[in-house]
């Protein structure tokens, strides 16, 4: 259990002690709030219990939280010290006792240690990356993947049977641009040549494809291979090659990212499968279309939009929503009741259509489904100046330069360390520094010092297993505040995927490796009393599985030497 709801729990029961005892009169309490002060002088845990019940007490808020806080005081002896503060509020500190009594259940859970049930064993599909294959994936895709990867992680951690979803863009105006681009480059033309596609990509990796289509190359994509024709007038055998050639390049990328997917879908199968279609006619037989100049309108105004919005143009073709109403309907169909889509910021228009097509369909899908998180850009800095360019994608920075110069673990731990919908600035020359300047090394350090320490205890013949037994040494601040740290790790991760927020394992792994070095600069580990010893080894065992388990969550590793 949560050390918040063990105490949310006793509280509880004292409230309705002090009813039973007629020294509460209401008849029935309000949720139960239990804070975190910001200063720890203020307590370990605060409640405003007191404060909502004034008006029902018809006492002043102090009055009602003393009698709350001498029954607290009678009924548990988890408390060190109870305080009345401010107007009312009541400050717990807990017992010493309470926060070592953390440690064996961190060591006998193992890499468990954080996870819960609270999924239930569900089934939820997160959609993430979900890039157009004309181009490689730059770092807004690298952005959106470590995002994505990292609420699936934290979704299974939490009780969750995650599906992990690729949806490929391989229809429409962007792929005929790309297939046309790379035709133009087969036959000899270059950017800024007159007959070059006035929307063509111009990137180094467009002449790297015409090279490979008119040597008849072949590639295997999501096992599928793929042979070129060799042939610059077949348009449609350039734009099969190109797609495989790119998904081929985006899959290697999430690869070395340490990203993988249970299932791809293609965009193109909405249209061979007839599922637009199906979704459309479905939509205008509810009564959720009407014709308007040539072109078909959805009255998305039925459902919250701001004004109706096309869906068939004059000239025959399908807005770009069209076809994500019937991707959804199709995930709907597949059995996922719940489903999140991470994207990039851009997609932020779309969210109100496809939830009003969906509805339009009546086929039984929430209002508020799927869930959307949106991520925001982000800017690379070298040298304190923006990285604009990729020497091969020519208009913007890859994902695979990224990680090729500073290494996937300082790649995702960068990308992680701000809540998603912030701007992002990726300092190059920071995520390099091997120093403790550079967050992610500072946190994969305090996992590779505690590693040093039991290669040196062991040298010794002390082994942290026979700490078990005097966990009741550890009573030092900074041994304090590290167990108050480790205790609060399963709410962590209860929070972070609650809220679709991994920067709050990042902080907390900070913060961890913050207080480590900081008990270890004023503390010796390894000293003469050989009891204080074991115990504080047995300490270290906990903080070196929490730092493995939260860097795990975040797909980093885990270093024993640096």
């Amino acid at each position: 259990m949560l050390v918040r709801d063990t105490l949310r729990e006793i509280l509880k029961a004292v409230l309705e002690e002090c009813r039973a005892a007629g020294d509460l009169l209401s008849g029935s309490f309000p949720p139960l709030v239990i804070e975190t002060p910001a200063d720890p002088l203020h307590g370990d845990f605060a409640t405003n219990v007191a404060m909502q019940l004034a008006r029902t007490e018809r006492k002043a808020p102090r009055a009602v939280a003393a009698v709350i806080a001498a029954q607290l005081a009678k009924s548990s002896a988890l408390f060190a010290r109870i305080e009345i503060a401010g107007p009312g509020f009541i400050n717990f500190y807990l017992q010493p006792s309470f926060w070592q009594q953390q440690l064996p259940a961190v060591l006998a859970e193992g890499c468990a240690y954080g996870c819960s049930a609270t999924g239930a064993g569900k089934k939820v599909q997160v959609e993430f990356v979900s890039a157009n294959p004309t181009g490689p994936l730059h770092i807004g895709h690298g952005r959106g993947a470590a995002i994505g990867d990292t609420i699936c992680r934290l979704l299974a951690a939490t009780g969750w049977h995650v599906s992990r979803e690729f949806y490929y863009n391989d229809a429409g105006q962007q792929i005929a641009n790309l297939a046309l681009s790379v035709q133009a480059r087969c036959l000899g033309c270059e950017p800024g040549d007159p007959s070059w596609p006035a929307d063509g990509y111009q990137g180094d990796y467009i002449t790297e494809l015409a090279r490979a289509y008119l040597a008849g190359e072949a590639v295997d994509a999501d096992g599928s291979v793929v042979t070129a024709a060799a042939d610059p007038t077949d348009l449609e055998a350039i734009r099969r090659f190109a797609i495989a050639c790119l998904r081929r390049e985006q899959d290697l990328d999430l690869l070395a990212f340490g990203v993988q997917f249970d299932n791809y879908f293609l965009e193109s199968s909405l249209y061979t499968d007839g599922l637009v279609d199906k979704a459309v006619q479905r939509i205008t037989d509810n009564g959720y279309t009407y014709e308007q100049d040539g072109a078909l309108w959805l009255k998305s105004t039925a459902f919250g939009d701001d004004k109706d919005r096309v869906m068939r143009k004059s000239d025959g073709g399908y807005t770009y929503f069209v076809p994500d109403v019937a991707y959804h309907l199709n995930k709907w169909e597949r059995g996922f009741v719940r489903v999140v889509n991470e994207q990039g910021a851009d997609h932020h228009s779309t969210i109100t259509r496809v939830r009003a097509g969906l509805q339009a369909l009546a086929a039984g899908v929430p209002e508020n489904w799927p869930e959307y998180l949106l991520h925001q850009m982000v800017t690379v800095m070298r040298g304190g100046e923006e990285v604009k360019i990729s020497k091969r994608a020519g208009s913007y920075v890859t994902l695979r330069e990224l990680i090729d110069e500073v290494g996937r673990d300082a790649t995702r731990y960068f990308f992680l360390m701000r809540k998603p919908d912030s701007q992002l600035v990726f300092d190059i020359d920071l995520a390099k520094q091997q120093s403790t300047d550079n967050p992610v090394y500072y946190v994969q350090y305090a996992h590779a010092r505690i590693c040093r320490i039991f290669e040196s205890a062991a040298e010794s013949g002390r082994h942290p297993e026979a700490g078990a037994g005097a966990v009741a040494l550890l009573v030092a601040v900074e041994e304090l505040d590290i167990m108050k740290q480790i205790a609060a790790f399963p709410e962590i991760v209860a929070a972070a995927a609650e809220n679709f927020e991994p920067h709050r394992i990042t902080s907390y792994l900070h913060e961890l490796a913050s207080l480590l070095h900081s008990f270890y600069n004023r503390h010796r580990v390894l000293g003469e009393d050989a009891a204080l010893t074991e115990a504080r080894l047995y300490l270290l065992t906990a903080v070196r599985q929490i730092l493995r388990n939260g860097l795990a969550i975040l797909g980093v590793s885990a270093p024993e030497k640096m």
